[in-house]
């Protein structure tokens, strides 16, 4: 019984440390929406059952089952992971990158300062969430503007700080809105 329990103990850690990052980046509101898909059964028994508390339980299920069902559930029904950004192009008849609206590119780097944080713990630094990016960029299928802007603002967090990077989302953001 401790996994289910653990499990929710660290998303819900997670979560919240994305709500508070959303707020400070601009986005308060749409982060009070972050992952709620992880509160479901279709991700929650997966969850849990694949629990290690250093890692996404998602890994885990993948490296057993060939595919993780939770994680298909998950990025169908959250727009701040990339792979949500996909569709069909008729003219190349394959499946492609689409480019990520500004502020689902934000929340995705709330995301993922606050899972680095979760899962590094004291281990943590600014530099964390862009060591982990480029450890799987030239794998990632990922819209080449999405991709840049997504390393351009792990690059401010990893050489200015949290500071700089929220001043940054929200100057971007109301750039955004006088267009």
């Amino acid at each position: 019984m401790a996994k289910p329990w653990q499990h929710f103990r660290t998303i819900t850690r997670h979560r919240h440390a994305v709500i508070a990052h959303c707020f400070r980046a601009g986005i308060g509101w749409q982060g009070l929406f972050h992952d709620l898909s992880k509160y479901s059964p279709s991700e929650f028994v997966a969850g849990a059952k694949y629990y290690a508390g250093t890692r996404s339980p998602n890994d885990i299920e993948r490296r057993e089952n060939g595919h993780s069902l939770a994680w298909m559930h998950h990025k169908g029904r959250n727009k701040h992971h990339f792979e949500y950004w996909t569709d069909y192009n008729p003219e190349t008849r394959r499946v492609e990158p689409v480019e990520m609206p500004l502020r689902y590119v934000i929340e995705m780097l709330c995301d993922r300062m606050a899972a680095s944080k979760i899962y590094q713990g004291d281990a943590y630094t600014d530099k964390s969430a862009l060591v982990y990016f480029m450890g799987g960029k030239d794998r990632r299928i990922i819209h080449p503007k999405t991709s840049d802007l997504l390393e351009r603002l792990l690059t401010l967090l990893a050489e200015k700080g949290e500071d700089a990077v929220f001043a940054e989302t929200r100057r971007l953001l109301r750039e955004e809105r006088l267009k």
